[in-house]
């Protein structure tokens, strides 16, 4: 299924060009030789200044089909001294930023870039470089399944924001009425500064102008919320990988993204906000560095995998199974990104439909959208033998086996295909802990899985199954699970789309199981609205 994360759902029009330029063997990068790292010390010692005249400054009505995606958005790298009147204090998010880096970097990282200094501690670790108006201050496993720590845990929100913060969200507030003009603005900088960048993009961008956005909004309401952002910018970090993100692209990213927002949001911009930017993306960048340094310790970017089968199950809706090209491990209940051969650079999240099996294939439910270029592709286009690329597993939606609480379980739609998966998870594991799926479509032919849930009901007997029907919208998913209960002894599962996930989460809430124990992936929720 398509996982239900708003950033990534493919219900819009972007598309690239066709051809099988990206169907070649993976190389292993070359090592940095110390030439590389001379050139890319004199590339970024050119970045300018924010508040500096560029010698090729695109205009405001620069390319409208520049909006932001998933590669160029969320990231950069940087750090303010105490000359731009920076916070002596080293923050909590900061210092699990010194903390959970890698021991032992690529060395192709650590020869390439300068080292990271900190305000008031030794160097930790090594960073690109961000420079502001007011500095120039140089800064620079998964051999199994990786277990999501703490899933859909949401620390209470902090009492007292920092002033970094603070300044932050006046900015986002700010720009928030001419997000378009500000995404397009980035856009238009960072390829008229940094053309070789370009080509990480996807040819036509319509469809992904509001990802930069939502990634800000996200880190700003998060910033002094260090688990949260921490999981959610570690995932980002690991998932750049595949689109060919390294390093040395953070600073083009930081400065480009600084101008945007100081262009757009002049009216409270000023040398402190710009500071405030520069520490936040500075340690928002090293997460996603590190991250993605330690995973390429222990994965590869990507996998090939081939189709071999496909089901249709409905006129717009696919079962399709794939072998990877080696070993893929993942959790019950995850999700990966996908790209076709048809649409390069252009990727999806799909949900596991099954726990891991013994054979090592992989499966996923696929629902074909209007405009939407990779699930059409792989409901109607798609056939065994055709080869398409994963990205590296993902997600919290996991079970806690060391519990022995029930499972509620809500699936609207494609949702269903990871609550499949849960239940065959619990189903291995020999555990008989009390399972409740609520099946939710619009229509009887929507329950295009509900053989399959009622043969797991048959089989296991701690397993109930209410398919839930919603004729012209008079019985909504979350309001049948009212009608149960009670689930306060139960971790829930929320697996469908954003308002779907929205409501229950209401819905749960008020049937008295605390938002702690509420898992689900939607990126949308973490910006108030849940990769």
């Amino acid at each position: 299924m398509d996982a239900p994360t708003t950033t990534s759902a493919d219900n819009g029009t972007s598309g690239g060009q066709g051809g099988s330029g990206w169907f070649t063997p993976r190389k292993e990068p070359a090592p940095a030789d110390r030439e590389r790292e001379t050139e890319g010390a004199s590339r970024l010692a050119a970045l300018r200044p924010v508040g500096r005249t560029a010698e090729t400054e695109p205009t405001e009505t620069g390319p409208t089909e520049t909006g932001p995606a998933e590669t160029g958005s969320e990231r950069h790298r940087g750090h303010a001294d105490g000359q731009t009147g920076a916070p002596a204090r080293i923050s909590a998010l900061e210092a699990v930023v010194s903390a959970s880096a890698p021991q032992e970097a690529p060395e192709p990282v650590r020869d390439a870039l300068p080292p990271f200094r900190a305000s008031t501690t030794p160097p930790q670790r090594t960073v690109p470089p961000v420079m502001s108006s007011a500095e120039q201050n140089p800064a620079p496993s998964r051999p199994g399944p990786v277990r999501p720590s703490a899933p859909a845990a949401r620390p209470a929100a902090v009492a007292e924001p920092s002033p970094d913060a603070v300044l932050i969200r006046r900015t986002m507030a700010e720009v928030g009425p001419v997000a378009d003009k500000v995404t397009s603005y980035f856009y238009a900088l960072l390829f008229v500064r940094h053309p070789d960048l370009r080509s990480l993009f996807p040819a036509a961008m319509d469809t992904q102008r509001d990802r930069l956005l939502k990634a800000l909004l996200t880190a700003a309401e998060h910033i002094d919320n260090t688990p949260v952002l921490v999981d959610y910018l570690q995932n980002l970090g690991r998932g750049h990988r595949k689109y060919g993100t390294r390093p040395e692209h953070y600073p083009a990213v930081g400065e480009c993204l600084i101008g945007s927002l100081s262009r757009f949001g002049s009216a409270v911009w000023d040398a402190e906000t710009e500071a405030a930017w520069v520490r936040a993306y500075t340690t928002i960048s090293q997460v996603m560095i590190d991250a993605a340094a330690s995973d390429e310790l222990r994965a590869p970017a990507w996998w090939y995998a081939e189709v071999v089968a496909h089901d249709l199950r409905t006129p717009d809706v696919a079962v399709i199974t794939v072998r990877p090209d080696q070993p893929y491990p993942f959790l019950a209940g995850q999700y990966t990104s996908l790209e076709t051969p048809w649409w390069p650079r252009i990727w999806r999240h799909y949900s596991f439909a099954s726990a891991p099996r013994s054979d090592g294939l992989l499966s996923f439910h696929v629902k074909a959208v209007p405009a939407g270029w990779v699930s059409n592709a792989l409901v109607h286009r798609a056939r065994p033998g055709d080869i398409i690329r994963l990205g590296p597993p993902a997600g919290s939606m996991t079970v806690d086996h060391s519990s022995d609480s029930g499972l509620l379980c809500l699936g609207g739609g494609t949702g269903i295909a990871p609550i499949k998966a849960l239940v065959e998870d619990v189903a291995e594991h020999g555990e008989r802990r009390p399972v409740e799926v609520f099946y939710g479509a619009r229509t009887d032919h929507d329950l295009y899985d509900i053989d399959t849930m009622l043969r797991l009901q048959q089989s296991h007997p701690w397993l109930a199954v209410r398919p839930v029907v919603d004729h012209q919208a008079h019985l909504h998913l979350p309001d049948a699970v009212r009608e149960y209960g009670p689930w306060n002894e139960y971790d829930a599962y929320l697996s469908g789309p954003p308002g779907m996930i929205r409501s229950g989460m209401d819905a749960l809430r008020s049937a008295g199981i605390p938002s702690d124990r509420i898992r689900h992936d939607s990126v949308e929720e973490l910006v108030g609205a849940g990769d």
